[in-house]
C-alpha cells in the first residue's frame, strides 16, 4: 500500500515551511553542534559578547530542530525509526551536551543538569539501536558514537565540577573511557577513501579526538575543585596531551585532502565539518588550562576564527537551500 502522507506529490503539496522542514535529517543536528561549540570556544578565548550571539543561533536551530523530530515521532512514525537507526541521529545527543556546557559555563547549573539527563536518556535511548545497525564501509558520521559519548562525559565533569560530586567526576571518567574504546573501534574500521570521497562528515574523524581531549581537559579541572587527587590523574594528563596532539595531527591531514581534492558544493554533511574545527579550538584552550601549555592557547587563538568563517558560509548556504526548496513551485 502507497503511503500517500509520504508520496511525492503529497510532500510537494504541503506549505513551504513544511516542505523545507522535509528536507532536514537527522543529521542536520550537527549544525546546532557547530554553533554550539563555536560559542564554548570563543567564551574561551575570552569574547563573552560575540559568544553569547552564536549561543542564541545554536539554541534557535536546537529548539527548531527538537521540534521538527518531535513532530516526526507522532505523524511519521516510520522515518523517525528509521533515522533513529543511524549514526547522525546522536547529533540529538552532541548538540544538547555542547549547549548544557556552554550554559554551564554561564552558571545556569540547573539548564545544564537538565540537558545532561536529556542527553544522557538519548543516549541510552539511541546508542544501542545505532551499535546494532554499524555497517561497512564506515564513513565520519560512525564516529558520533565517540562524539555523543565524550560529549556527555564533558557535561558531566562540568557539573561535577559545579556541584562538588565525586560520583558524578567518576561518571565523567567511565565516560571518557568508553568514548575512547568506542572511537578504537569506529577507527579500525574507518574507510580511508573518505577523505577523497568524503561529503564532509570525515572530519568527524578528527573531532571526536578533539571532543576526547576537552572532556580529559574538563575532568582534571573538575579534580582541582573536588580537591582530589587520585593516582590517575598524572597518566590522564599525559593521554589527553597525546590526544589532543592525534587530534591536530588528524586536522592538519584533513586539511591537506580538503587542498587535494576540492568539494566546495553545499551538503549538509559539512555541518559536521565546521564542529570538529571548532572543537579542535575549544579543547586547545582547555587542554592548554588543565595542562598548562601555554601554546596550545597561542594556536586555539588562530584556529577558532576558521571555525567562525565555515560556520557563517554553512548558515548562508544552509538558508539559500531551505528558501529555494519553500518558495519553490
Amino acid at each position: 500500500m502507497i503511503d500517500m502522507r509520504q508520496s511525492p506529490l503529497t510532500r510537494w503539496a504541503r506549505p513551504g515551511p513544511a516542505r523545507a522542514a522535509d528536507t532536514l535529517t537527522a543529521g542536520s543536528g550537527a549544525a546546532a553542534m557547530a554553533l554550539g561549540i563555536v560559542s564554548v570556544g570563543l567564551q574561551l578565548d575570552g569574547l563573552v559578547g560575540f559568544s553569547l550571539a552564536w549561543l542564541v543561533a545554536a539554541a534557535l536551530v536546537w529548539l527548531m530542530l527538537a521540534t521538527i523530530f518531535v513532530t516526526r515521532l507522532t505523524t511519521d512514525r516510520r522515518r523517525w525509526n528509521a533515522e533513529a537507526h543511524t549514526a547522525p541521529a546522536l547529533t540529538a545527543v552532541a548538540a544538547t551536551t555542547v549547549l548544557g556546557t556552554r550554559v554551564s559555563q554561564l552558571g545556569w547549573n540547573d539548564l545544564a543538569l537538565a540537558a545532561l539527563c536529556l542527553a544522557a536518556v538519548s543516549w541510552l535511548v539511541l546508542m544501542p539501536s545505532v551499535a546494532r545497525h554499524l555497517h561497512r564501509p564506515v564513513t565520519g558520521a560512525h564516529f558520533l558514537v565517540c562524539v555523543a559519548t565524550e560529549g556527555l562525559a564533558v557535561l558531566a565533569a562540568a557539573e561535577a565540577q559545579a556541584r562538588q560530586l565525586r560520583w558524578l567526576e567518576v561518571g565523567a571518567l567511565v565516560m571518557f573511557l568508553v568514548g575512547l574504546g568506542l572511537y578504537a573501534v569506529v577507527a579500525g574500521q574507518f574507510d580511508l577513501t573518505q577523505l577523497r570521497t568524503g561529503a564532509g562528515d570525515h572530519w568527524v574523524a578528527a573531532g571526536a579526538l578533539a571532543i576526547s581531549a576537552l572532556a580529559g581537559a574538563r575532568i582534571l579541572d573538575a579534580l582541582g575543585s573536588l580537591h582530589w587527587t587520585p593516582p590517575w590523574r598524572g597518566p590522564l594528563r599525559v593521554g589527553d596531551v597525546t590526544i589532543l596532539s592525534l587530534a591536530l595531527a588528524g586536522y592538519l591531514a584533513l586539511v591537506v585532502a580538503e587542498l587535494r581534492w576540492p568539494r566546495l558544493h553545499f551538503d549538509v554533511r559539512r555541518w559536521a565539518t565546521a564542529f570538529p574545527l571548532g572543537m579542535t579550538a575549544a579543547a586547545l584552550f582547555s587542554v592548554a588550562a588543565a595542562a598548562d601549555i601555554g601554546a596550545f592557547r597561542d594556536l586555539g587563538e588562530v584556529l577558532i576564527w576558521p571555525a567562525v568563517l565555515v560556520c557563517l558560509v554553512l548558515a548562508v548556504a544552509a538558508a539559500r537551500r531551505l528558501s529555494r526548496v519553500a518558495t519553490a513551485g
